[in-house]
Protein backbone atom coordinates (compact mmCIF):
# COMPACT_ATOMS: atom_id res chain seq x y z
CA UNK A 1 0.00 0.00 0.00
CA UNK A 2 2.74 2.54 0.99
CA UNK A 3 4.52 1.17 -2.59
CA UNK A 4 1.23 2.79 -4.15
CA UNK A 5 1.13 5.83 -2.43
CA UNK A 6 4.75 6.42 -3.22
CA UNK A 7 3.92 5.81 -7.09
CA UNK A 8 1.00 8.66 -6.42
CA UNK A 9 3.22 11.14 -4.54
CA UNK A 10 5.87 10.67 -7.58
CA UNK A 11 3.08 10.94 -10.12
CA UNK A 12 2.14 13.75 -8.72
CA UNK A 13 5.24 15.77 -8.55
CA UNK A 14 6.20 14.95 -12.22
CA UNK A 15 2.09 16.70 -13.17
CA UNK A 16 3.31 19.46 -11.60
CA UNK A 17 6.52 19.59 -12.87
CA UNK A 18 5.30 19.12 -16.38
CA UNK A 19 2.16 21.66 -15.31
CA UNK A 20 4.73 24.43 -14.53
CA UNK A 21 6.58 23.39 -17.69
CA UNK A 22 3.55 23.48 -20.18
CA UNK A 23 2.87 27.40 -18.52
CA UNK A 24 6.24 28.74 -19.46
CA UNK A 25 5.99 27.45 -22.62
CA UNK A 26 2.47 28.73 -23.03
CA UNK A 27 3.53 32.14 -21.48
CA UNK A 28 6.55 32.50 -23.66
CA UNK A 29 4.40 31.80 -27.06
CA UNK A 30 1.50 33.74 -25.97
CA UNK A 31 1.09 36.52 -28.75
CA UNK A 32 1.71 40.29 -28.11
CA UNK A 33 -1.05 42.47 -27.26
CA UNK A 34 -2.15 44.23 -30.27
CA UNK A 35 -1.94 47.53 -29.10
CA UNK A 36 1.32 46.28 -28.31
CA UNK A 37 2.46 45.48 -31.79
CA UNK A 38 0.91 48.45 -33.45
CA UNK A 39 3.00 51.20 -30.98
CA UNK A 40 6.46 48.62 -30.46
CA UNK A 41 6.55 49.07 -26.84
CA UNK A 42 8.02 45.92 -26.03
CA UNK A 43 10.61 46.94 -29.37
CA UNK A 44 11.56 50.38 -29.46
CA UNK A 45 15.19 51.08 -28.74
CA UNK A 46 16.30 54.07 -26.40
CA UNK A 47 18.03 56.69 -29.29
CA UNK A 48 19.48 59.48 -27.48
CA UNK A 49 19.30 62.86 -28.97
CA UNK A 50 22.12 63.76 -31.39
CA UNK A 51 24.43 65.92 -30.08
CA UNK A 52 24.12 69.53 -31.66
CA UNK A 53 27.15 70.42 -33.39
CA UNK A 54 29.54 73.15 -32.20
CA UNK A 55 29.60 76.28 -34.38
CA UNK A 56 33.13 76.69 -36.03
CA UNK A 57 33.58 80.63 -35.89
CA UNK A 58 37.06 80.36 -37.55
CA UNK A 59 35.25 78.47 -40.67
CA UNK A 60 32.32 80.70 -40.27
CA UNK A 61 34.54 84.46 -40.45
CA UNK A 62 36.16 83.14 -43.08
CA UNK A 63 32.88 82.34 -45.39
CA UNK A 64 32.05 86.04 -44.88
CA UNK A 65 35.58 87.55 -45.09
CA UNK A 66 35.36 85.27 -48.89
CA UNK A 67 31.49 86.49 -49.80
CA UNK A 68 32.43 90.05 -48.63
CA UNK A 69 35.68 90.22 -50.90
CA UNK A 70 33.81 88.15 -53.97
CA UNK A 71 30.97 91.01 -53.45
CA UNK A 72 33.71 93.80 -53.52
CA UNK A 73 35.73 92.68 -56.80
CA UNK A 74 32.07 91.81 -58.82
CA UNK A 75 31.23 95.68 -57.66
CA UNK A 76 34.97 96.87 -58.73
CA UNK A 77 34.65 94.71 -62.19
CA UNK A 78 31.65 96.43 -63.33
CA UNK A 79 32.39 99.90 -62.39
CA UNK A 80 35.00 99.56 -64.16
CA UNK A 81 34.34 97.44 -67.39
CA UNK A 82 30.32 97.96 -67.44
CA UNK A 83 28.83 101.20 -65.88
CA UNK A 84 29.29 103.57 -62.95
CA UNK A 85 26.71 106.39 -61.10
CA UNK A 86 28.13 110.04 -61.59
CA UNK A 87 26.72 113.30 -59.81
CA UNK A 88 27.07 116.06 -61.24
CA UNK A 89 28.91 119.08 -59.59
CA UNK A 90 28.72 122.42 -61.26
CA UNK A 91 26.35 124.35 -63.71
CA UNK A 92 28.50 123.71 -66.88
CA UNK A 93 25.91 121.44 -68.83
CA UNK A 94 23.10 123.63 -67.98
CA UNK A 95 20.33 123.63 -68.71
CA UNK A 96 20.51 119.92 -69.66
CA UNK A 97 21.87 118.57 -66.42
CA UNK A 98 21.77 120.65 -62.80
CA UNK A 99 24.21 120.43 -60.03
CA UNK A 100 23.23 117.50 -57.83
CA UNK A 101 21.68 115.08 -61.00
CA UNK A 102 22.63 111.28 -60.44
CA UNK A 103 23.90 110.13 -64.12
CA UNK A 104 23.91 106.27 -65.23
CA UNK A 105 26.68 106.31 -67.50
CA UNK A 106 27.66 103.15 -69.81
CA UNK A 107 31.39 101.93 -69.81
CA UNK A 108 30.82 98.93 -71.72
CA UNK A 109 32.55 99.20 -75.50
CA UNK A 110 32.08 103.06 -76.25
CA UNK A 111 33.24 105.10 -78.62
CA UNK A 112 32.70 108.85 -78.23
CA UNK A 113 30.53 110.13 -80.95
CA UNK A 114 29.42 113.69 -81.96
CA UNK A 115 26.41 114.55 -79.39
CA UNK A 116 27.16 112.44 -76.67
CA UNK A 117 27.32 113.62 -73.28
CA UNK A 118 30.34 111.78 -71.76
CA UNK A 119 32.42 111.54 -68.40
CA UNK A 120 36.47 111.90 -68.77
CA UNK A 121 39.54 112.91 -67.16
CA UNK A 122 40.69 116.10 -68.53
CA UNK A 123 44.36 115.54 -68.64
CA UNK A 124 45.26 118.74 -66.68
CA UNK A 125 43.41 117.19 -63.84
CA UNK A 126 42.80 113.66 -64.05
CA UNK A 127 41.56 113.32 -60.17
CA UNK A 128 38.43 115.46 -61.24
CA UNK A 129 36.01 114.48 -63.86
CA UNK A 130 34.49 116.12 -66.24
CA UNK A 131 30.85 115.79 -67.96
CA UNK A 132 30.34 117.86 -71.39
CA UNK A 133 29.19 117.26 -75.16
CA UNK A 134 31.37 115.84 -77.12
CA UNK A 135 31.39 118.88 -80.55
CA UNK A 136 34.07 116.79 -82.69
CA UNK A 137 36.08 114.02 -82.94
CA UNK A 138 39.42 113.04 -84.41
CA UNK A 139 40.17 114.70 -87.96
CA UNK A 140 37.42 117.25 -87.75
CA UNK A 141 37.97 120.94 -88.04
CA UNK A 142 36.24 123.14 -85.19
CA UNK A 143 35.45 126.92 -85.37
CA UNK A 144 34.23 129.14 -82.66
CA UNK A 145 33.50 132.49 -83.09
CA UNK A 146 31.99 134.92 -80.20
CA UNK A 147 31.38 137.96 -82.86
CA UNK A 148 28.91 135.57 -84.75
CA UNK A 149 27.57 133.52 -81.37
CA UNK A 150 28.26 130.62 -83.70
CA UNK A 151 30.42 126.80 -83.14
CA UNK A 152 31.24 125.65 -86.90
CA UNK A 153 32.53 121.88 -87.88
CA UNK A 154 34.12 121.24 -91.23
CA UNK A 155 32.56 124.72 -91.92
CA UNK A 156 29.16 124.01 -91.16
CA UNK A 157 27.36 125.73 -88.33
CA UNK A 158 25.88 123.33 -85.13
CA UNK A 159 22.05 123.42 -84.64
CA UNK A 160 22.47 123.32 -81.16
CA UNK A 161 19.04 123.37 -79.17
CA UNK A 162 20.59 122.13 -75.96
CA UNK A 163 22.50 125.47 -75.19
CA UNK A 164 21.53 127.73 -72.06
CA UNK A 165 22.25 131.05 -74.20
CA UNK A 166 22.64 131.91 -77.68
CA UNK A 167 25.81 134.32 -77.01
CA UNK A 168 29.22 133.42 -76.29
CA UNK A 169 31.04 135.79 -74.95
CA UNK A 170 34.31 133.68 -74.78
CA UNK A 171 35.41 131.40 -77.45
CA UNK A 172 38.67 130.15 -75.10
CA UNK A 173 42.45 130.41 -75.69
CA UNK A 174 42.77 127.78 -78.60
CA UNK A 175 43.92 128.78 -82.17
CA UNK A 176 40.87 128.37 -84.91
CA UNK A 177 39.98 127.06 -87.11
CA UNK A 178 41.33 123.52 -84.88
CA UNK A 179 41.94 120.36 -86.13
CA UNK A 180 41.04 117.56 -83.48
CA UNK A 181 44.05 115.16 -83.23
CA UNK A 182 43.66 111.74 -83.75
CA UNK A 183 42.43 109.85 -80.86
CA UNK A 184 41.31 113.12 -79.11
CA UNK A 185 37.58 114.94 -78.82
CA UNK A 186 36.87 118.35 -78.49
CA UNK A 187 34.07 118.96 -76.07
CA UNK A 188 32.08 121.84 -74.46
CA UNK A 189 29.69 122.23 -72.01
CA UNK A 190 25.82 122.98 -72.75
CA UNK A 191 25.81 126.01 -70.30
CA UNK A 192 28.93 128.25 -72.89
CA UNK A 193 29.50 130.92 -70.47
CA UNK A 194 29.98 129.18 -67.48
CA UNK A 195 32.02 126.03 -68.59
CA UNK A 196 35.77 125.21 -68.65
CA UNK A 197 36.24 122.65 -72.00
CA UNK A 198 38.07 121.99 -74.95
CA UNK A 199 38.10 126.00 -75.88
CA UNK A 200 40.90 126.36 -72.74
CA UNK A 201 44.19 125.61 -74.14
CA UNK A 202 44.84 124.38 -70.53
CA UNK A 203 42.05 121.62 -70.98
CA UNK A 204 42.22 121.12 -74.64
CA UNK A 205 41.23 118.30 -77.03
CA UNK A 206 40.74 115.26 -74.75
CA UNK A 207 42.32 111.84 -75.52
CA UNK A 208 39.62 109.44 -75.78
CA UNK A 209 41.17 106.99 -73.46
CA UNK A 210 40.56 109.56 -70.87
CA UNK A 211 36.93 109.32 -71.46
CA UNK A 212 34.95 106.93 -68.70
CA UNK A 213 32.14 106.63 -70.07
CA UNK A 214 28.24 108.25 -71.94
CA UNK A 215 26.20 109.42 -70.24
CA UNK A 216 22.34 107.59 -71.26
CA UNK A 217 20.19 108.20 -68.12
CA UNK A 218 19.38 110.77 -65.54
CA UNK A 219 18.04 108.56 -62.39
CA UNK A 220 17.35 111.38 -59.86
CA UNK A 221 15.85 113.46 -59.25
CA UNK A 222 13.13 111.07 -60.00
CA UNK A 223 10.96 113.88 -61.48
CA UNK A 224 13.26 114.36 -64.57
CA UNK A 225 14.39 110.49 -64.74
CA UNK A 226 14.67 109.33 -68.42
CA UNK A 227 17.03 109.43 -71.26
CA UNK A 228 20.11 112.44 -72.21
CA UNK A 229 19.71 114.07 -75.49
Amino acid sequence: MDEFNNRDEQYQENQDVLNEQNVEEEVENLPLNQEDEDYGYEFDEYQPEPEKSKVDWKKELWDWVVSIAAAILIALLIRTFLFTLVRVDGPSMRNTLQHGDTLYVNRFMYEPEVGDIIVFRPPNSPKTPYIKRVIATEGQVVEVDEDTDTVKVDGVVLTEDYIRQDFIRDEGTMKYPYTVPENHIFVMGDNRNESRDSRDATVGAIPVKNVIGHALFRLLPFSEFGTLK
